[in-house]
């Protein structure tokens, strides 16, 4: 999955609402074509013509969201970008294997199973009435939370 900025992209807000969105996406993708990935390669553009790339292994393989989103932020925390102008960014899946080949562990956390079962209604409201319907609030109102702030940015004006 790829994302081109219109324009060099120094700020943080706009940079995660691209990761974002590259998530969404290839967890769909994933989940549609029955596949979970092992790891994830995430690769910086920078005005100027430079590349950063770094690939990490999820801890289990997955096709999760959540999964993939936590992943997506520590690579682009690992990237410690400070004045990047970026121009584009692409997010990978690698290493992949069949779902059904992929161990389901019992989990205690209510929280995350809660979020896999509404990931999985809203991937039956994205094959009715299309991949662009709903998604993650954040994205509907430019809004993204960041490793550091965790919660919305309420109040940010573009």
């Amino acid at each position: 999955m790829r994302h081109r900025f219109e324009r060099h992209v120094l700020d943080g807000v706009d940079v995660r609402a691209a990761l974002l969105t590259l998530v969404v996406d290839l967890g769909l993708l994933l989940r549609r074509r029955g596949h979970a990935a092992r790891a994830l390669t995430l690769q910086l553009a920078f005005a100027g013509g430079g590349q950063w790339e770094k690939i990490r292994r999820l801890v289990e393989p997955s096709a999760h969201e959540d999964d993939l989103r936590t992943l997506a932020y520590q690579l682009m925390d690992a990237a410690g970008l400070q004045r990047g102008r970026l121009t584009g960014i692409t997010l990978r899946d690698e290493d992949l294997l069949d779902a059904d080949q992929v161990a389901e562990q019992i989990s205690l956390d209510a929280g995350r199973e809660a979020r896999l079962v509404a990931e999985r209604a809203v991937d039956r409201v994205r094959e009715k009435f299309g991949p662009g319907v709903i998604g993650p609030a954040a994205l509907r109102v430019g809004l993204v939370a960041t490793a550091a702030d965790p919660g919305p940015r309420a109040g940010r004006h573009r």
